[in-house]
């Protein structure tokens, strides 16, 4: 909704009000979801206004951002986990989101300039002082999980899982067994790659179309039957998107239909 080739804002509102209307709880976001430097929380500023000018109770949506990523003037996406770039981060998207403590503060991604403690510990020091409630981290394997834990608690792990990249399937196991929430981003491949989801693996066609139901809605179940741990990510830019995409959580994949598509 807010890099190169974003939709117009009222589109983008009209989404995130759909996504609320079919029960979706957490809006996750990122202070470089943006085009530039000039552009730097352009789509937390989005999700304030949406959530203030929707109609219904949203008191109880979790606000995920995420800090340490950087958007020079070049549009390009570059790394800063030193505490004070983080400090000001936070700060900022304090102010872009309009709230007085964020739900839930992710580190962005490892920054192999900075030892990744003392990013970690900056993000601790924040909750210490009250601007955020929970603390996650992103893009990162289970020895950093294991040091951030060390550090502070961790609520929450956010690294890439579909059908197309399955990397990190020893992450989300380590994160069921420490009881931390494994956020997958990019379940359905990544911006522009949903739509051929089904061309792409046929299982999942196949299954779509026995249950009646959308390639996608079929991938979004099978994510969130990997572990009571997963929660799915699904991006989105449309209200018909997102309407698909939040009606998965009402899909119960057999456990023949499972072992199916665990075999893709």
């Amino acid at each position: 909704m807010s890099v190169a080739g974003r939709p117009p804002a009222e589109q983008s509102i009209r989404t995130i009000h759909a996504a609320l209307d079919g029960g979706v709880t957490l809006v996750d976001t990122a202070d470089a979801y943006c085009t530039s430097a000039a552009d730097v929380g352009h789509n937390e500023r989005l999700v304030a206004r949406a959530l203030r000018s929707y109609p219904g109770a949203a008191e109880s949506v979790v606000i995920a951002t995420k800090g340490g990523h950087v958007r020079p003037p070049d549009g390009s996406w570059q790394l800063d986990g030193r505490p004070e770039h983080l400090r000001r981060a936070c700060d900022a998207s304090l102010l872009a989101l309009g709230v007085e403590v964020i739900d839930l503060y992710q580190f962005h991604r490892p920054d192999p300039r900075v030892p990744f403690a003392e990013s970690v510990g900056a993000i601790a020091a924040l909750r210490e002082d009250g601007k955020v409630r929970d603390v996650g981290i992103s893009n990162v394997s289970i020895a950093q999980i294991d040091e951030a834990c060390g550090i502070v608690e961790v609520a929450s792990v956010q690294n890439e899982f579909s059908p197309d990249l399955r990397s990190s399937d020893a992450e989300l196991a380590h994160c069921e067994r420490l009881g931390i929430a494994f956020l997958a981003y990019s379940p359905l491949g990544g911006a522009g790659a949903a739509r051929t989801i089904g061309r792409r693996h046929p299982r999942f066609a196949e299954v779509a179309a026995a249950r009646g139901v959308s390639p996608q809605q079929v991938v979004l179940a099978w994510v969130a039957a990997q572990s009571p741990a997963v929660i799915p990510i699904a991006g989105a830019s449309r209200p018909e998107t997102i309407r698909d995409s939040s009606a998965a959580a009402e899909l119960d994949l057999s456990a023949a239909e499972r072992e199916a598509l665990d075999g893709v």
